[in-house]
């Protein structure tokens, strides 16, 4: 198996000011995605042939990525047509597995994204991702979280005409006759590069999930999430072995 692994970062961020270049709890946000593949690979797949990228329009951003003390990171700057608000995850995805089979001279069997703004992993997720991937055959598998509200049974919408009214009417009455629904926490994803070569997207090849332990904080999007992410990450980090390893992992360094 052959895996490229990416990470993919805007320069810049509405909600938190560079916030994939903001130091957490002592060391590079975007290292605690390192550190989650580097123990994967030492714990699970040690012979494993694999590259990984960094994408991104933030020079500063693949300097620090590059620099890291786990693996070599190729590094790709990221054009103008993929640095925009409104440029599509999936579409930089695409572009960094054509450039990485271009300067290699091979295929990968799967392209694997983490997010660098969701920082509380397991190197246990990696391999729960991964595995599901090739055994579900799927076209795109990430990792979801159990939604702490329900459509069917405690989500309303409203509007001044009708009112409030449950999002997906039914006769359920209550919260376990409910169908299971899940929310993405944007951590992990995995996608078989055939399907994202002929512009397959969510919702139009095989979804498999994987589900990883609720921590309260799905992403990083304001600066309340960031306070509030440091404070759950300390306590999982010093409480729960399984997160602390991907912190341990990660030297004291001054790169930033």
């Amino acid at each position: 198996m052959r895996i490229l692994f990416t990470i993919c970062g805007r320069a810049g961020s509405k909600g938190v000011k560079n916030k994939n270049l903001r130091e957490f709890l002592g060391a590079p946000l975007s290292w605690y995605s390192l550190s989650a593949i580097d123990l994967y690979l030492k714990n699970y797949r040690q012979d494993a042939d694999f590259d990984v990228v960094a994408n991104s329009d933030s020079r500063e951003l693949l300097r620090v990525l590059s620099e890291n003390p786990f693996l070599k990171v190729d590094t790709i700057l990221r054009g103008e047509e993929l640095s925009g608000d409104t440029a599509a995850k999936k579409d930089v995805i695409l572009d960094c597995l054509r450039q990485m089979e271009e300067r290699k001279g091979y295929l990968y069997d799967v392209v694997v994204d983490l997010d660098i703004t969701s920082p509380l992993r397991k190197k246990e997720d990696l391999l729960h991702l991964i595995t599901t991937h090739f055994d579900r055959k799927a076209d795109i598998t990430y990792s979801v979280t159990p939604a702490r509200r329900n459509p069917y049974f405690n989500q309303v919408t409203y509007s001044e005409e009708e009112g409030a009214r449950i999002v997906i009417g039914s006769d359920i009455t209550t919260r376990q006759q409910a169908p299971a629904v899940y929310d993405m926490n944007a951590s992990l994803y995995a996608y078989r590069p055939d399907f994202i070569k002929n512009g397959g997207d969510f919702d139009e090849g095989y979804e498999a999930i994987i589900e990883m332990e609720d921590t309260a904080v799905l992403d990083i999007d304001s600066e309340e999430d960031f306070r509030l992410m440091g404070v759950v990450a300390k306590y999982l980090f010093e409480n729960d072995p399984s997160f602390g390893e991907i912190r341990n992992n990660i030297p004291t360094t001054d790169v930033c």
